[in-house]
Parts: C-alpha cells; sequence; structure tokens
C-alpha cells in the first residue's frame, strides 16, 4: 500500500447536488428534452398509462412524471 501523498485530499463529490428538486430548477420551465420525451413515452407505453405522454409538459414536469412512472413500474430503482 502506498502512502497518501499531499495531492491525495478527498475529492468533492461530483453528485453531491445533482439531485435537485424540479420546482428549483433554472430551466425547469424550458419545453422538455427529446432525451426526457422518448423516456417518458417508453414508461407510459409500459405503466399502460397513453394520458401520461404529453407532449407540452416542460422540463420540470416531465422530470416529475416520469420520476412517478419509474416508480409505477420500477424502472429506475
Amino acid at each position: 500500500m502506498t502512502a497518501p501523498q499531499p495531492n491525495d485530499a478527498p475529492k468533492a463529490d461530483p453528485v453531491s447536488n445533482a439531485e435537485k428538486d424540479p420546482d428549483d430548477w433554472t430551466t425547469g420551465d424550458e419545453r422538455m428534452t427529446g432525451a426526457q420525451a422518448s423516456y417518458l413515452k417508453t414508461l407510459s407505453e409500459e405503466a399502460h398509462r397513453p394520458e401520461a405522454y404529453d407532449t407540452g409538459l416542460t422540463k420540470a414536469e416531465a422530470s416529475k412524471a416520469i420520476d412517478a412512472l419509474q416508480e409505477e413500474t420500477g424502472r429506475g430503482t
């Protein structure tokens, strides 16, 4: 085992603040991304809830819908 070097200080966790409430996103009111739309469509089909796929959602709304459908389908756990 090698002795710790002076520059071996613990690095900050790069994802420590990655989980942010969608209501607090600065871009949350923009249209959802293509990736969000695609995943939301997939999840809504798997959950047999086509009404959950709405092309007019914002990024924040899509994120919340994705979270709910992941919970319902067991994905993302």
